[in-house]
């Protein structure tokens, strides 16, 4: 047998760093390969943003609630830990946009606020006659001429639909998902599909009413949400994968404070006065954390001018007797063209209702966004007061909350500025030079979405698999 070991380190203990020591393990065992695997883990828990609380009956997420069921490797880690028993789609109902004070459901055909269907968009409230007249230039406008060039989401969707679309629809939409300035945000590294939905078919309208699948449900059979959670909440996933980490060393309350190359290895500083000597090293941190691990690594400056948003979610708990105008749907978002606060609401107890005792009921809602950020900061007694304040001029409340959870994610939501994709590429190929064997990956970097940082974890494992290839690894 040779004597070589090769060592790994997985520093962040979130989903993507999960991923990435799980499929790692998993190709240790599968080739029987020498490989030594370490997360390190800055607080004490894994999980990053997963965070589940369970209490009197009730299932509640202080950090995502679900995951896109089209995108596979979330479903697929699941099954692979053994919990696709707990598998559940969300329930599919009514979603609304609040606009000037008024619900407004949202239209049908939309896909991401673009119309697919004619009828439903002409009838909608939320548009001026001159609005949809403006969005219907969409069908005979060019397609862009900027030779492929990246560009804001807000100025390639003016330009198709027009100003009142955006505003009214689309950024309340794509702000839930990123809450961040869709003037600013890179259409490349957020929505790709859509500048290859005009380059192909010219209108996004015809484009988009080409290639969404057409659902024929049978008459008998209820239609399946887009969304899957797992029955006891998403920290029944995080908490299965530490399980299965049983090759795996696993450091939590435990920093790196550095990353030097030492000869053909890498020497890591921890917080705990130790030093971990390695071969190859997964970095899932936040950018804004990862911009400072490798001392004097000019390419990595572009992290510390990334911005990322603060956001805070409150959920709230009541007798189902509370809620004195009970609306037929599972939520709404908010057009910034209101004198609110609040950014969205999900009534959970309708579009999860596994999660909710018979006869309550809960309001999960959302504050914080670009350049409204200071109500992260107040205290949870201020946030209950303004969330429930704006709650009643939408649908009236008629009681204080049996409990409510409050939870700040501050500079959580990484914002992809216009040209993020370039400056990736150029980072890396720097990285690749000069630190190779060293990879980054995680929510700030190919997607905010769990399956995206799953994605992320295993490209980076393969990465890992690679270099190891080209340096042959002892076997046992």
């Amino acid at each position: 047998m040779n004597e070589e070991k090769r060592r790994v380190v997985i520093i962040g203990g979130g989903i993507t760093g999960l991923a990435a020591a799980y499929y790692l393990q998993k190709e240790k065992k599968e080739k029987n390969l020498d490989i030594e695997i370490t997360l390190i883990e800055a607080s004490n828990r894994l999980g990053g943003k997963i965070q589940t609380v369970r209490r009197d009956g009730y299932t509640i997420e202080r950090g995502p609630d679900s995951f896109l069921a089209r995108k596979l490797s979330a479903g697929r880690l699941v099954k692979e830990v053994g919990l696709e028993d707990q598998l559940v789609h969300n329930s599919t109902g009514q979603a609304y946009i609040l606009l000037k004070g008024q619900l407004h459901p949202m239209p049908e055909g939309a896909v991401m606020g673009i119309p697919t269907k004619l009828l439903p968009f002409v009838t909608t409230g939320l548009f001026s006659p001159i609005g949809k007249m403006r969005a219907a230039a969409d069908l005979i406008l060019p397609a862009s001429n900027n030779g492929g060039e990246d560009q804001s989401l807000g100025s390639f969707f003016r330009r198709r639909l027009g100003d009142e679309v955006v505003e009214n629809l689309i950024e309340p939409l794509l702000s839930g998902i990123y809450a961040g300035d869709i003037d600013k945000l890179s259409l490349q590294a957020t929505f790709p599909q859509f500048q290859q939905v005009e380059e192909k078919y010219r209108s996004l309208i015809l484009g988009m009413k080409q290639t969404t699948p057409k659902q024929k449900p049978a008459p008998a059979q209820k239609k399946k949400g887009m969304f899957q959670t797992l029955r006891g909440g998403l920290q029944t996933l995080v908490d299965a994968l530490e399980e299965k980490l049983d090759q795996v060393t696993i450091l939590k309350a435990v920093k790196v404070d550095s990353i030097k190359k030492t000869e053909d290895q890498y020497s890591l500083s921890l917080s705990n006065g130790k030093t971990v000597q390695c071969d190859n090293v997964i970095v899932s941190t936040p950018h804004h954390a990862t911009a400072g691990l490798i001392p004097g690594a000019d390419y990595l400056a572009p992290l510390q001018q990334m911005s990322s948003t603060s956001v805070a979610t409150i959920a709230m708990a009541f007798d189902e007797s509370a809620l004195k105008q009970d609306i037929d749907g599972t939520g709404f978002v908010v057009s910034r063209n209101n004198d609110y606060t609040i950014t969205a609401c999900t009534w959970t107890h309708k579009k999860w209702p596994h999660t909710t005792p018979k006869g309550k009921v809960i309001l999960r809602c959302y504050v914080g966004r670009v350049g409204e950020e200071a109500i992260v900061d107040q205290s949870d007694e201020e946030i209950k007061k303004v969330v429930l304040d704006d709650l009643n001029k939408i649908m009236e409340v008629g009681a204080e909350p049996e409990f409510t959870i409050v939870t700040r994610w501050r500079e959580a939501m990484p914002q992809y500025a216009v040209g993020h994709k370039k400056m990736l590429q150029k980072m890396n190929d720097r990285l690749s030079e000069e630190m190779p064997g060293v990879y980054l990956a995680g929510s700030s970097f190919e997607g905010v979405g769990l399956p995206d940082c799953i994605d992320s974890g295993e490209a980076a494992v393969k990465a890992v698999l690679n270099s190891i290839k080209n340096k042959p690894v002892a076997q046992v």
